[in-house]
């Protein structure tokens, strides 16, 4: 039985603690995203989701629809498969690609497949109330010499989950989100807590999102387009909240250690 509400470690590594999120593990996937994937997987007769092909996302469902045992169908933009996706064809799930690839097109193409299929959908960057509810959860004892909390933002849904778990707990300190992709702010501006604008520093991280950043804190190997972004912005005693790794990233770096 998978433990949702299970609280994963903060580190001391180096100058910075470290909000170890990806060390949450469901179906042989890991990361505060596999969370929310879990949950609303339950009861469902079948899977489907959207995704880049540079988002670990189409991966985590495929691995959780193989454990539930159920069917599952992941919409991506055309173009040559990345590592996650074939891992997810690999796992079972059908890909089904569209031109153009905008991500307004494949969330459209996802919302209707699960309407006609009655599968369940797993949103689009996991944008949904209940991203939010299992990330906020997870804010608890936090050190009190953390000066600030740095995170990857991409669709947002991390960040609006800290802000809801810090004002639930009357947490005041400076949040710093490092954006790597599109602008978070209309899904911020939906799930974030009012006035989240005072509680948090959007930053650009400089980077194009599928430009791959090989990054690592300590022995922990960042993820190449979320989390290694962050690591210019890192400052002495911040929290870095690690989101997740994506599952090829981890199994590489398994690799490098058995050699």
């Amino acid at each position: 039985m998978v433990n949702l509400g299970k609280q994963t470690p903060i580190q001391r590594i180096g100058k910075v603690w470290v909000k170890r999120d990806d060390l949450f593990s469901a179906a042989g996937v890991s990361g505060g995203k596999v969370r929310t994937c879990y949950y609303l997987s339950q009861g469902a007769s079948g899977l489907v989701t959207a995704g880049s092909r540079s988002s670990p996302q189409v991966n985590i469902v495929a691995h959780v629809a193989a454990e539930l045992g159920i069917p599952c169908r992941v919409h991506t933009p055309t173009g040559e498969l990345s590592p996650e996706v074939l891992m997810a064809k690999d796992k079972g799930a059908e890909v089904v690609q569209h031109r153009p690839g905008y991500n307004s097109v494949i969330i459209a193409r996802a919302r209707e497949d699960a309407f006609v299929s009655g599968w369940t959908e797993i949103p689009f960057g996991m944008e949904c109330k209940e991203a939010v509810r299992q990330t906020s959860r997870q804010v608890r004892k936090i050190p009190a010499n953390v000066e600030r909390i740095v995170i990857s933002v991409g669709s947002g849904m991390s960040l609006a989950g800290l802000l809801h778990g810090m004002r639930k707990i009357q947490v005041n300190i400076p949040v710093i989100g490092i954006c790597v992709g599109a602008s978070p702010v209309k899904r911020l501006n939906r799930y974030a807590p009012r006035n989240w604008q005072k509680m948090v520093e959007l930053k650009e991280s400089g980077v194009s999102y599928n430009s791959e950043i090989d990054g690592s804190i300590g022995d922990i190997k960042l993820d190449p387009i979320y989390e290694a972004k962050c690591l210019p912005f890192l400052e002495y005693d911040d929290l870095f909240w690690i989101v997740g790794v994506r599952k090829t990233l981890e199994m590489e770096t398994k690799k490098e250690i058995e050699t």
